[in-house]
C-alpha cells in the first residue's frame, strides 16, 4: 500500500477507504466463540435524531472501549440501533403531514402508521450512517430497532406479565400533561428551568360579610378551577373563617375555607387557592378533603366549557386576558416580580400541565429494591461513583411509573374493552376474547376494541441489554447466555432515571441477572462560556462539517482530550485543530523514517544502542499506565499520555536521537527498532484516531492480507527497567538546560561548545555522552572534578556543567542568571517545607504523595547548593 506521501495528511483520502475495508473484512462482526466476550450495547438514540456533540463524546468512548478490547483478543460485540423515540417522531410525522395539507385528525390509526413507518424508512437510520463516518466499530449485521417485530412482541408480553403479577395497573391519578404533544409524561421527562414570573395578589370575598382573604398566584388563570381556599389551623389570621365560604372573582362559585398543616404560614399571604385539577399538591389536599375537582383544560391547553370563561382560548391568552378583567374589576390587588421552577416536555419543550387523568402505571417499589442492592454493593460498578447518592435518593424515593402515551406511534397497550367498559390484559386480540369468555361471558361475543394509547417509549428500551439478542422473544438461545450480562454501559447522567434504573430493574426480573458490570457517565458537552451546547442557543458547532474539514480522528481527539470522567467538559474547537496538528506531526515522524528506508548498513552505531533501549522502556512503562487508566476510565488521561509518548517522547527526543546525519546510513537495527516502536505507538493510539494510524502502520511497510492494525493484538504489559528510564529523564533535562543556556549566550545553532561535567556520579553519562555531544552541538565532552575558569556555569540537578566558546562569557549576566534561579528555587523550597510542616497534611495525605514532596525538598536542597558553589566560583 505504499504510495508517495502527501505533505500532510489527508483524511479525505483514507477514511471512507479504510471504514470499507475494515467492513469487508468483517472484523467488527461478532459471533459467541471460545474467547471472552466484551460487550457493549449503545444507547439507541432516537430515530429522529442525527449526529450532535453529546454523541461524539458518548460513541467515541464506547469505540475506544469496543477497539481496544478487540486489540486485546477479546470478542467485541457492540451492538447498534435505534428507538422509536414516540413523541418526536410522531411530532415529525405530524409536522410533515401538516406540510402536505394533511390532519392528522383527518385519518385513520392504520393510514397514519403508514406515513410513520415511510418516514423512519426514510429518515430513521440517518444517525448510524454518522456513526460509520465517526469510525465507530459497530456490528452492523446486528441492528436493532425497538419496534423489530420480536422486540415488539417481547414489549408487549412484559406488559403482560407485569399486570398478571400486579405491577401494572389502570387507574385516574395526577398527571404531567404535554398539552404541545397531547400525551401524558412520566416524572423523569418534565424538566424544570428556573423562569422569571409574576406573582398575583387576588381578593376573595367571604359569603355574606364584607370580609376577604387575599391569595397569590402564579397561574391566576387556573381560579377559574379553584374548588377551595386552605390556611394553616394555627394562623389566628384567619381563625374567624372557619365554617364560612370563599367567593371565586368573576364566576362566582362558592368555595369552602378549609384548614390543613401543608400550608406555610410564612409563604405569600399564607392563604393559598386550592385547584385540584391542575396541581399535584392541590390534589392531595383535595382528596384529603373530599374537594371537587374541576378540569378546565381541554387536551391542548385550551380552556373546555368547565372554566365558564375564555372557552376555546390558549392557556397563556387566557392568563393575560384574566389579569386586565381582574383588574378592572377590582380583585387584583398587587403583582410583584417572582423567580420559579417551572416544568418543561423534556420531549416537546411545552409547559407542563398537572392534569388528572386515567392513565396505566408499573409499581416501581417492588422492582426498585433489587435494583438499587447491586448499584449499592458495587455489582454494578458506577463511574465516577459519586452518581452512586444519586440513584440511591431517587431509588428510594420511588414513585409509580406512568408508562401510557396519548399516541399512535409506539408499542400499542395490550388491553382490550367491551362496550361496557370492561377490559382484560391479553398480548392478541384473540388471547384478549378467550379472557372475556371466562372473565365477563356475558361479552364474550361483543366486539372489543383495544386500548388506543402507546406505551412510554423508555418501556420498551429498558429491555435492550438482553432484547437485542432476543433474550425473552428466544430465551435461552446461545447468544443472551455468551453476551449477556454486558460489560460496560456509557450513557449521560440525565438518563440514570429513565433508562439506567429502569434496564437494571428490567434485568434482574427477566435474566436474573444485572444487565451490564459497569456504567461510565459522561459529561455534559458545554460551551467555552460553560453553556450547554444546543440547537436553540446556536453554540454547538456542525459536527459532520467538522469532521468534513478536520477529519474525524481530529474531531474525537478533540473532544476526549477534554473530557474528564462524569465531569462537564468545556469544548473549543481549537482542540480539534489540536487534533488535526497531531495527525500531521505523527505523518511527518512517518515521512522521516521513510527516507530511511533503503539506507540501513549492518554495522551497529553504538550510539544507537542508549536511545533505543531507553525508548522501549518508554513503551513499557506506558503500556503499564495505560492498563491503570483504562481500568479506571481515566480515557482523556490515557489519550494525553499517548499523546505526550509520540509528540515529546518518539518525535521531539528519540528520533533526534538516532536520527543520521544529511543523506547517511542508518545502522539496520537502529531502523528495524524504530520500524516497530513506531507499529507499537499507532496500536496504543489507534482506539482513539483509528484512520490515521491504520493508515500509517500500512505506510511503514508491506502487509499481508489480513494483517491490520484494527485487529492486532497488543503485548502484555512488561516491567521497565527504572535505572534506563531515569537516565533518560537525565539526559533530556540536561540538553534541554544547555540548549537554554546557548540560547541566553545568544549561540547560533552551529557554532560548538565545549562541555566539561563535574558530577559526583560521572559514571551516568558514560552511556549518552555521544548522544548528548550531538544534541547540544558539543565538539568535545569532559569531566573534572573544580569549576573550569571563564566557562559559563550550567546548574542541572546535583551536577554542574561548565561550558566553553570562542564567544566572550557575560559574567555578569551569568550572575545575575544563577542569582534569579536561587531566588527561584529558595522560594520553591520554601513552599514545600511549609507543606511538609503542615501536620494535617502529613498525617492524612497518602504516604507515597508525602515522600513526593520530601524528594521535591531534597531536589530544591541540591539545585541550591550547586548554585551557590557556581555563584562563588563566579
Amino acid at each position: 500500500m505504499a504510495t508517495e506521501l502527501t505533505k500532510n495528511f489527508t483524511p479525505s483520502d483514507v477514511e471512507a477507504r479504510w471504514y470499507q475495508h475494515w467492513m469487508d473484512q468483517q472484523y467488527f462482526n461478532s459471533t459467541p466463540d471460545e474467547r471472552e466476550p466484551y460487550t457493549i450495547v449503545i444507547p439507541p438514540p432516537n430515530v429522529t435524531g442525527v449526529l450532535h456533540m453529546g454523541h461524539l463524546l458518548n460513541n467515541s468512548i464506547q469505540d475506544i472501549l469496543a477497539r481496544r478490547a478487540r486489540m486485546m483478543g477479546k470478542n467485541v460485540c457492540w451492538v447498534p440501533g435505534t428507538d422509536h423515540a414516540s413523541i418526536a417522531t410522531e411530532a415529525k410525522v405530524v409536522g410533515m403531514l401538516r406540510e402536505k395539507g394533511i390532519a392528522k385528525s383527518s385519518m385513520s390509526r392504520a393510514q397514519f402508521l403508514e406515513h410513520a413507518w415511510a418516514w423512519k424508512e426514510e429518515y430513521g437510520g440517518i444517525i448510524l450512517q454518522q456513526l460509520r463516518k465517526m469510525g465507530c466499530s459497530l456490528d452492523w449485521n446486528r441492528v436493532n430497532f425497538t419496534m423489530d417485530e420480536d422486540y415488539y412482541k417481547s414489549v408487549i408480553n412484559v406488559f403482560v406479565d407485569l399486570y398478571e403479577k400486579g405491577l401494572i395497573y389502570r387507574g385516574k391519578r395526577m398527571i404531567n400533561w404535554d398539552p404541545k404533544a397531547k400525551t401524558a409524561l412520566s416524572d423523569e421527562e418534565v424538566i424544570f428551568k428556573e423562569t422569571q414570573s409574576k406573582f398575583y395578589h387576588l381578593r376573595y370575598a367571604i359569603e355574606g360579610t364584607d370580609d376577604a382573604v387575599v391569595i397569590a398566584t402564579v397561574r391566576p388563570e387556573t381560579i377559574l378551577g379553584d374548588t377551595a381556599i386552605c390556611v394553616h389551623p394555627e394562623d389566628e389570621r384567619y381563625a374567624h373563617l372557619k365554617g364560612k365560604f370563599a367567593i371565586v372573582p368573576l364566576i362566582g362559585r362558592k368555595i369552602p375555607i378549609i384548614f390543613d398543616e401543608y400550608v406555610d404560614k410564612e409563604f405569600g399571604t399564607g392563604a393559598l387557592k386550592v385547584t385540584p385539577a391542575h396541581d399535584m399538591n392541590d390534589y392531595q389536599l383535595g382528596q384529603k378533603h373530599n374537594l371537587e375537582v374541576i378540569d378546565i383544560m381541554n387536551d391542548d391547553g385550551t380552556f373546555s366549557e368547565a372554566a365558564q370563561l375564555y372557552i376555546g382560548m390558549d392557556r397563556f391568552d387566557v392568563r393575560k386576558q384574566i389579569v386586565k378583567d381582574l383588574q378592572e374589576k377590582g380583585f387584583l390587588l398587587e403583582i410583584k416580580d417572582y423567580t420559579n421552577q417551572v416544568g418543561y416536555s423534556e420531549r416537546s419543550d411545552a409547559v407542563v400541565e398537572p392534569r388528572l387523568s386515567l392513565q396505566w402505571w408499573v409499581k416501581m417499589a417492588p422492582l426498585a429494591e433489587k435494583a438499587l442492592q447491586v448499584v449499592m454493593n458495587d455489582q454494578i460498578a458506577f463511574i465516577p461513583a459519586k452518581f452512586k447518592n444519586l440513584y440511591r435518593h431517587w431509588m428510594e424515593n420511588i414513585k409509580d411509573w406512568c408508562i401510557s402515551r396519548q399516541l399512535w406511534w409506539g408499542h400499542r397497550i395490550p388491553a382490550w374493552y367491551d362496550e361496557n367498559g370492561n377490559y382484560v390484559v391479553a398480548a392478541t386480540e384473540q388471547e384478549a376474547r378467550d379472557k372475556f369468555s371466562i372473565k365477563f361471558p356475558e361479552s364474550a361475543s361483543s366486539p372489543i376494541l383495544q386500548d388506543e394509547d402507546c406505551l412510554d417509549t423508555w418501556f420498551s428500551s429498558w429491555l435492550w441489554p438482553f432484547e437485542v439478542f432476543d433474550g425473552l422473544s428466544n430465551p435461552g438461545n446461545p447468544e443472551v447466555k455468551y453476551y449477556y450480562p454486558t460489560n460496560t454501559l456509557v450513557t449521560a447522567p440525565e438518563i440514570i432515571f429513565f433508562w439506567v434504573a429502569r434496564m437494571i430493574m428490567a434485568g434482574l426480573e427477566y435474566q436474573k441477572e444485572i444487565p451490564f458490570r459497569q456504567v461510565y457517565f459522561t459529561g455534559i458537552v458545554r460551551d467555552k462560556q460553560g453553556r450547554k451546547m444546543s440547537k436553540s442557543l446556536g453554540n454547538s458547532p456542525d459536527l459532520l462539517k467538522m469532521i468534513d474539514d478536520f477529519g474525524a480522528d481530529a474531531v474525537r481527539f478533540g473532544i476526549l482530550i477534554s473530557s474528564p470522567a462524569g465531569n462537564d467538559l468545556l469544548f473549543d474547537e481549537s482542540t480539534v485543530e489540536q487534533g488535526r496538528n497531531f495527525n500531521n506531526k505523527v505523518w511527518n515522524a512517518l515521512k522521516l523514517v521513510k527516507m530511511w528506508e533503503g539506507r540501513q548498513e549492518d554495522a551497529p552505531n553504538a550510539d544507537n544502542t542508549f536511545a533505543i533501549e531507553w525508548f522501549g522502556n518508554r513503551l513499557r512503562e506506558v503500556r503499564t499506565e495505560l492498563e491503570q487508566l483504562f481500568e479506571q476510565f481515566r480515557l482523556s488521561e490515557a489519550l494525553k499520555t499517548v499523546y505526550s509518548l509520540i509528540w515529546d517522547d518518539f518525535c521531539s527526543w528519540y528520533l533526534e536521537w538516532i536520527k543520521p546525519g544529511f543523506e547517511q546510513p542508518i545502522d539496520k537495527g537502529a531502523y528495524e527498532a524504530t520500524l516497530r516502536y513506531f507499529e507499537e505507538l499507532m496500536q496504543l493510539l489507534h482506539p482513539f484516531m483509528p484512520f490515521v494510524t491504520e493508515e500509517i502502520f500500512h505506510q511503514l511497510k508491506e502487509r499481508t492480507a489480513g494483517e491490520d492494525l484494527t485487529v492486532k493484538q497488543l503485548k502484555s504489559p512488561e516491567n521497565a527497567d527504572q535505572a534506563v528510564l531515569q537516565s533518560g529523564a537525565l539526559l533530556k533535562e540536561v540538553i534541554t538546560t544547555i540548549r537554554d543556556a546557548r540560547n541566553k549566550q545568544q549561540l547560533k545553532p552551529k557554532e560548538t561548545i565545549r562541555i566539561t561535567i563535574e558530577s559526583a556520579t560521572p559514571v551516568q553519562y558514560e552511556s549518552v555522552q555521544s548522544i548528548l555531544a550531538r544534541q547540544v552541538n558539543a565538539e568535545a565532552i569532559s569531566f573534572a572534578d573544580a569549576a573550569i575558569a571563564g566557562a559559563v556555569t550550567i546548574v542541572c540537578g546535583k551536577d554542574k556543567f561548565y561550558m566553553e566558546s570562542n564567544k566572550e562569557v557575560d559574567k555578569v549576566a551569568q550572575k545575575a542568571q544563577l542569582e534569579k534561579d536561587l531566588a527561584y528555587y529558595k522560594g520553591f523550597l520554601d513552599t514545600v517545607e511549609k507543606k511538609l510542616s503542615n501536620e494535617r497534611f502529613v498525617q492524612n495525605a497518602k504516604p507515597e504523595v508525602v515522600e513526593v514532596e520530601r524528594k521535591k525538598k531534597r531536589d530544591a536542597e541540591e539545585k541550591i547548593k550547586a548554585i551557590v558553589e557556581g555563584l562563588n566560583v563566579l
